[in-house]
């Protein structure tokens, strides 16, 4: 697990900042593409592949300046995790049920609920990488306390959500991005804190999904 898991609310955030937070989290996902064998950045990305993968500040800062000077892995795409109408929402093994980003009614307090509404454990399908970089839950008073995302039964990141009860809108970045793999089974997470009102909370994770150029979403 992330030894840095922090909330920053995007409303203490210059415009520069969140650019930054965003790019950070793109270059991240690149260089765990390159890992991971979605696309070829390696070969895209000039200099990427005579840096160890042990070295992987090295390798993102490489990443990022390549980006900032207006390129793009040719051998990659990149989007957000496809919801809306059944035919498109094939991101995952068993897809979700709504096209919405919500919880199950919330009907237990002090309960997890998974944020992919009754899909519990979803799994990326092949050559797919999806980075988690931030959140936004529009059901006000916040329900829910804590965030949590999980890769098996293995926590990798836990949020308190707390200190943003007196906010009337909460939109927050991740200290550090979440990546999970192509046909990794992973959990995100929202712990129940309101009494059982029986009411879905909406949980959007920010998020960028990567592919390999070309691939379509239906």
């Amino acid at each position: 697990m992330a030894s840095r898991n922090y909330l920053i609310n995007v409303e203490d955030l210059s415009l520069t900042d969140r650019k930054e937070y965003k790019l950070a989290a793109l270059s991240a996902g690149i260089e765990r593409c390159s890992v991971k064998s979605v696309g070829s950045p390696g070969a895209d990305i000039p200099g990427l592949e005579a840096i160890p993968t042990g070295q992987k500040e090295q390798r993102v800062a490489l990443i990022r300046q390549f980006i900032l000077k207006g390129n793009w892995p040719r051998s990659l795409d990149q989007r957000e995790l496809a919801t809306g109408p059944a035919a498109i929402r094939t991101d995952f093994v068993v897809p979700t049920v709504l096209p919405d980003a919500l919880t199950a009614p919330l009907v237990l307090v002090s309960t997890w609920y998974s944020c992919f509404q009754g899909v519990a454990a979803p799994q990326l399908l092949v050559g797919k990488l999806l980075v988690i970089y931030g959140v936004s839950i529009t059901t006000v008073p916040l329900p829910v306390s804590y965030l949590q995302f999980l890769r098996g039964t293995n926590v990798q990141a836990v949020f308190d959500l707390q200190t943003q009860n007196a906010r009337l809108a909460f939109d927050a970045f991740f200290s550090e991005p979440v990546v999970f793999d192509p046909q990794d089974t992973f959990a995100a997470q929202v712990l129940s804190n309101t009494p059982a009102l029986g009411v879905a909370a909406q949980v959007h994770l920010h998020n960028f999904l990567f592919e390999k150029a070309g691939d379509t979403i239906a």
